[in-house]
């Protein structure tokens, strides 16, 4: 497998504890600050934060002075944290958050200024899912492209190990914002991630109300790094002295990543996950992918459902990007379709009885030879990311009559004696013929997941395709 020798990420040091909530003083979580996005209904959003043991502590949300709504709680003795469930609200803003902690005579109060209610996604994976503007097709274009998508709003976490479950985070890279050209291509696989901001972009031009971006990865990072040790037990995956360095080129110890960069954002209410990984699985765990992948999305949904109060809806909608190919040479022919596979989890389509309310975006055809940054890392960000949010449209939000899937066979005839195979799919498809020894097999627009921006239109008939077998 081709791997780049840029560096993929800024290794900070592993922190060696869990982190500890004494003697913090009155403070939100780290990632309630100005400008964030706050789940919106049917779900009630989630503030919590650190105090002095036993105080009281009321949260308030305002608009133009006026009190929407007020919530009152206790900050607990063991780990000196508090927490309120906001009521359900209505997509929209801005409104202020305030936090007041009482204790004796003593009074201190927070305020986040700002605040929308909309729709949170989570984005996690390795390189692929790192990549900023700064490096994807049409970037100049795309960086000047922000001030219709001010109520899309962006944070980054920053990149973190930790050997136990950090209750918040160590640190972020970008808090939440607005987008602009400079936090949107701040460098090369730094903040902000190009698929998670096309992914909102997309969204926000269907729903028109607010959505909250939350960008969670770090290249070269098998999906065990991300994986709580619960989910690696129940795939038989136990500790390995080594892992091989040609494919997991970043943090590879079992859990580290899960433990400081996704498990402090589980007491936060989300809509739902969009997920880009697989290429450091090739050649290290690879035949155990189409268990820790579906294993990984279970856990993910239990304990963000846990760790909101409920307010995230257990089988949240988890979306994914199927692997591009490699044109460089360097990975066997059969290892990247043997990912691609399990990441179906061997069923080759999504959703499915292992994987319910999950939605893939193909990206095989996205193979970019040309890519300054390796072949592995196609700079089509562009499609990826509309395609993913057809999936979204389908799945998280019921869009009924929109084609987010290719055509997937119903039936398959050997017609030996005439040298025939006839396949019959699912939707309307077209045959066009290149040469004697190349053809392509297309459908609707909407089927490939063509973003309007490219200029890609394509026909369809309804006809079986009967292919010469030679």
């Amino acid at each position: 497998m081709v791997v780049p020798v840029f560096v993929l990420g800024l290794v900070l040091p592993l922190i060696q504890r869990a982190h500890t909530s004494a003697g913090v003083g009155f403070q939100f979580a780290s990632y309630i600050d100005n400008y964030m996005v706050l789940q919106k209904e049917p779900a009630g959003a989630v503030i919590w934060g650190y105090g002095i043991s036993g105080a009281t502590v009321t949260v308030t949300l305002c608009q133009d002075q006026e009190i929407i709504m007020k919530k009152v709680t206790h900050v607990k003795a063991y780990s000196n944290s508090w927490m309120v469930v906001l009521d359900p609200m209505k997509p929209g803003g801005p409104y202020e958050v305030m936090a007041q902690q009482t204790f004796g005579r003593m009074n201190l109060t927070l305020r986040v200024h700002d605040v929308l209610f909309g729709d949170v996604w989570l984005c996690s994976g390795q390189s692929n899912m790192q990549m900023t503007v700064l490096q994807i097709f049409n970037a100049t274009s795309e960086l000047s492209n922000t001030t219709a998508y001010q109520s899309v709003r962006i944070l980054s976490v920053s990149l973190i190990q930790a050997e136990q479950e950090l209750e918040d985070l160590a640190g972020v890279d970008l808090k939440w914002s607005k987008p602009t050209s400079e936090n949107l291509g701040h460098g090369k696989f730094e903040y902000m991630s190009a698929v998670c901001w096309l992914f909102g972009r997309y969204l926000y031009d269907t729903l028109r109300y607010p959505i909250g971006l939350i960008s969670s990865s770090w290249g070269g990072t098998p999906i065990e790094a991300w994986s709580s040790g619960r989910s690696l037990k129940a795939c038989g995956v136990h500790r390995q002295g080594f892992i091989p360095s040609d494919s997991v080129t970043g943090p590879s110890e079992y859990s580290v990543l899960w433990n400081a960069m996704i498990h402090p954002l589980s007491n936060m209410t989300l809509k739902g996950v969009i997920w880009y990984q697989g290429e450091s699985n090739v050649n290290f765990n690879r035949d155990l992918y189409n268990c820790t992948f579906p294993a990984l999305i279970e856990d993910w949904r239990q304990t963000f459902h846990r760790g909101s109060q409920g307010q995230t809806e257990r089988l949240f909608p988890f979306g994914f990007v199927q692997l591009s190919s490699v044109l460089a040479g360097a990975v066997s022919d059969d290892q990247l379709p043997q990912i691609r596979w399990h990441q179906t989890a061997d069923f080759g389509y999504v959703p499915n009885l292992r994987m319910p309310n999950t939605f893939m975006a193909v990206a095989m055809d996205l193979g970019d030879r040309n890519s300054p940054f390796g072949s592995i890392h196609p700079r089509d960000k562009q499609t990826v990311a509309y395609r993913l949010h057809l999936g979204a449209r389908a799945v998280a939000y019921g869009e009924k009559q929109l084609i987010f899937q290719g055509p997937l066979p119903e039936k398959i005839e050997l017609l030996a004696d005439k040298g025939l195979l006839n396949l019959m799919y699912s939707q309307q498809i077209q045959v066009q013929r290149q040469d004697d020894k190349i053809f392509e097999v297309r459908g609707r627009a909407e089927t490939i997941g063509v973003p309007p921006v490219l200029g890609v239109s394509v026909s369809s008939t309804a006809k079986p395709i009967s292919l010469i077998v030679t």
